[in-house]
């Protein structure tokens, strides 16, 4: 007889059971009812063009359960996700034999809907045990099998066959195949159907996100060619700023450290170069306070990127990334919201060290400089977001950001973001921002007198962002393919080796078109080492236009203006980014070089 412990360890076993089962755990019992989730249809050629899966007449589940819709994160809603129950009656490791769904009368409305799908090629998305699914709408005639379909009406498929491996109880990998094509003809009624085959398999869960890796195309021997290439760019660099550089200001130390009497000989001599302008060198750049904001922000990206990635290496978004949807985007906002300290220290130690306000109007210059900093990147986001929210909208895509997940990012960035920035820029202001220039400024600018043509900050902003750009750009190609052309990207290994290369190669670059500018008597030098090292992001502009015409088959609006709009917001993020690099880099070198000379 069992007594009261033992039913209430029964009945908690019981439940234990249940809960340890089902989708959030992926573990599942036999005959357990799994959720088929419908998640969107589209273009394939548009990446951004999607719609709601049952935007095309498809078969709807009966008693309206396609009402029931998957809670989702912020990020899932961010990256265009929107999953429904399908209402298809799958049992875990039960066998389905091939039964029909629904019947669909082609009426004039309907037959429309289907032509335009198949003949822009559609694409739907599924998922089962979040595992993604694919799969086409339909096909033309054309092409390979014209002869053996025959005719000249778009083709759709109507019977879908899932085969799913599992392992135990867990589901490892889920594979769709499409059959029974038939003609989109006028009056015609096409009968949908599907079924289900489960197979056992050796294969373990940690391993089933690696099918959708494309080994072949991310770790092929170009992108390994490419990282080689990129290293022995940094050599090059590191070798021409040391052998030819340093051994110049090293014969110009010389110089300056001789005896009294021939220091005021090549006084008296006005000789030209970086020399004569240390009464000038450390003047406030111009526009100061967007010149601090814009390095404030620039290390807040720069933070931010390597912070994603490190956190993608160490697992959560590596290997079994894909499991959540969205992932990634969510990574973004949290390490944007926290990073926001960065940007404020960033620029309140910049602007303080060429802080020559009067007391008077302090409080409101710091505000006015802590308040840029904050607004800065955000604007600029919210005001492409805007448009291509609108855009999205008014195509009725299911990209369109709902108000809700626009309110919640709003409440992150004033109850996080704004915070963090205000701290970060009182701590720059207070204990990183004391100046130590080792020359003082003079009360008079002296005048700059003109150069050769390739000391001009026309020539040498565009030149200096060539060899940075020479060193990635193999690498934006692989990254340009993941983001529009439906490739996991997964190397992030080689995405942070990457990332060290270009801030070397930026560093040594701006090092060497600043040594030039100084050379010339230019000592405007911040604004042009951060307009140089940021030229970078204009090739890789140029080079995504190059990539837009001939390396995708884009059309339409909608998608034309996600592609620039994003490329756009990514080109001006990583504009700020390396020119905030290039310019910290070629600060360190200024302060050395003018701290080792003597001036009367």
């Amino acid at each position: 007889m069992v007594g009261p412990r033992g039913l209430l360890l029964a009945v908690g076993a019981c439940w234990a059971g249940r809960v340890l089962a089902g989708e959030n755990n992926h573990k599942y019992t036999p005959g357990e009812r799994m959720t088929v989730w419908v998640n969107k249809v589209g273009p394939y050629f548009n990446p951004q063009e999607t719609y709601p899966y049952y935007r095309l007449p498809f078969c709807r589940p009966d008693m309206g359960v396609e009402s029931k819709r998957k809670r989702q994160g912020m990020g899932e809603i961010l990256a265009g996700n929107d999953l429904r129950d399908s209402g298809f009656s799958l049992q875990f490791n039960v066998n389905q034999p091939r039964v029909p769904v629904c019947k669909v009368a082609l009426d004039a409305a309907t037959l429309k809907t289907f032509r335009r799908a198949v003949e822009e090629n559609y694409w739907y998305n599924m998922y089962i045990d979040d595992l993604p699914l694919w799969g086409m709408v339909g096909r033309m005639p054309q092409g390979n099998g014209a002869a053996a379909l025959g005719g000249e009406d778009p083709y759709i498929y109507l019977h879908r066959k899932l085969s799913i491996l599992y392992n135990g109880n867990r589901v490892i990998e889920v594979m769709l195949l499409s059959e029974n094509l038939k003609p989109l003809v006028p009056g015609a009624e096409l009968e949908f159907s599907f079924e289900v085959s489960w197979t056992a398999t050796t294969k373990s869960f940690e391993d089933r996100f690696n099918r959708y890796l494309d080994y072949d195309f991310f770790e092929h021997q170009i992108h390994w060619f490419s990282i080689f290439n990129s290293f022995m760019m940094v050599i090059f660099l590191c070798g021409l700023v040391a052998l030819i550089l340093l051994r110049t200001l090293r014969n110009d130390f010389a110089k300056y450290t001789r005896d009294e009497q021939v220091r005021r000989r090549f006084a008296q001599l006005q000789e030209s170069g970086w020399k004569q302008v240390h009464g000038d060198v450390f003047r406030a750049p111009a526009h100061l306070m967007l010149f601090a904001a814009l390095y404030g922000t620039g290390w807040q990206i720069a933070t931010l990127v390597a912070g994603v990635v490190l956190f993608a290496m160490a697992g959560p978004l590596h290997g079994d990334v894909y499991e959540e949807r969205g992932e990634m985007v969510t990574t973004v906002i949290v390490v944007y919201a926290l990073t926001a300290a960065v940007a404020g220290y960033g620029s309140g130690s910049y602007y303080r060290q060429y802080f020559t306000t009067p007391r008077a109007e302090a409080a409101s210059q710091w505000q006015r400089c802590m308040l840029l900093t904050v607004v800065l990147l955000p604007a600029l986001v919210i005001t492409v977001l805007s448009f291509l929210n609108t855009v999205a909208v008014y195509y009725d895509t299911i990209n369109t950001i709902p108000f809700m997940v626009i309110v919640k990012m709003a409440l992150i960035w004033l109850f996080v973001a704004f915070p963090l920035a205000v701290v970060g820029c009182m701590f720059g202001r207070h204990w990183g921002g004391k100046a130590s220039f080792p020359c003082r400024v003079n009360s008079i600018a002296r005048p700059i007198p003109p150069g050769p043509w390739y000391t001009r900050p026309a020539a040498v902003i565009p030149l200096t962002g060539i060899l940075p750009f020479g060193s990635i750009f193999i690498e934006m190609y692989f990254i340009f393919t993941s983001f529009w052309n439906y490739k996991f990207y997964y190397v992030y290994g080689f995405m942070l080796l990457v990332y060290a290369i270009l801030s070397v190669v930026l560093v040594c670059a701006t090092i060497v078109a600043v040594y030039f500018v100084l050379n010339a008597e230019n000592y405007h030098w911040q604004w042009i080492s951060f307009l140089a090292s940021g030229s970078t992001a204009g090739y890789v502009f140029l080079y995504s236009i190059y990539y837009f015409y001939f390396k995708t088959e884009m059309f339409g609006f909608l998608q034309i203006s996600f592609y620039f709009g994003y490329m756009g917001l990514f080109c001006v993020a990583l504009f700020v980014l390396c020119g905030t690099i290039g310019l910290a880099g070629s600060s360190v070198f200024v302060k050395q070089i003018y701290k080792n000379i003597k001036v009367d």
